[in-house]
């Protein structure tokens, strides 16, 4: 009979010792998005939750997909929340980023078009073209439209990271998310998953390498022009 050899305790103490070490490292930036945007963020729906979100200059809302033209529902999720901090007087504008990498494929005009089918104006909306992903979206909502102060809008499982990253690139920001269990549970954990990839992305990004947008440029007025008028809240 084949006996296989026996593993030294010392092999074993340092087998185990590395998937610590590895467990560690893996779960370092999602620690880190998580401390750094507690504070910050609240859950759409629950009691009492507008009153507890600072006005700002603008709703953030990030891009999550389109089905053909038309907002994914988490998408459409973040829109209409986004309307509801408009409407409530929280936000005087509407920062719509998302991607618009190919002609075919456009985030911002889609969610721009929803939010105008639900009665938001036109005048408080701006769109962010190159929104390809969230370090992105915060770095130019800072460098590109001007702004200081933001509500980013997302889902739960994705607010830690929006917050914790438009934090570091210079915006003062409050989160808030959309509890998507309520209703895409299975589409919701398979995003929460991703995270911890992303977030370790996010960590390179934002902290070493603080890396520049895909198109860091040129400047926009057009956030500016709508917080110049009278009334905005946060200007």
């Amino acid at each position: 009979m084949l006996r296989l050899p026996r593993l030294s305790r010392r092999l074993l103490r340092r087998t185990y010792q590395g998937l610590v070490l590895v467990s560690v490292l893996a779960l370092a930036p999602m620690t880190w998005a998580w401390l750094d945007s507690s504070p910050h963020r609240v859950v759409a729906g629950t009691g009492g939750w507008l009153g507890r979100v600072p006005p700002a200059q603008a709703a953030l809302v990030l891009g999550a997909g389109l089905w053909r033209t038309q907002p994914t529902p988490m998408l459409a999720r973040r829109l209409d929340v986004a309307a509801e901090l408009y409407r409530a007087g929280k936000v005087r504008a509407l920062l719509l980023s998302g991607d618009n990498s190919r002609k075919e494929y456009d985030e911002p005009t889609a969610m721009r078009d929803y939010l105008l089918r639900k009665g938001v104006p036109a005048d408080v909306i701006v769109l962010d073209y190159a929104g390809f992903d969230t370090w992105d979206s915060c770095v130019r909502a800072r460098r590109v439209f001007g702004a200081e102060r933001v509500t980013v809008v997302t889902q739960v499982f994705h607010l830690p990271r929006a917050v914790a990253l438009c934090r570091t690139a210079g915006l003062e920001t409050f989160g808030v998310g959309d509890d998507s269990t309520r209703q895409w549970a299975a589409t919701t954990y398979a995003y929460a998953t991703r995270e911890l990839l992303a977030t370790g992305k996010a960590v390179v990004d934002a902290l070493l390498l603080h890396s520049d947008p895909v198109f860091p440029g040129p400047r926009e007025v057009s956030l500016t022009e709508i917080l110049a008028q009278r009334g905005a809240p946060g200007a």
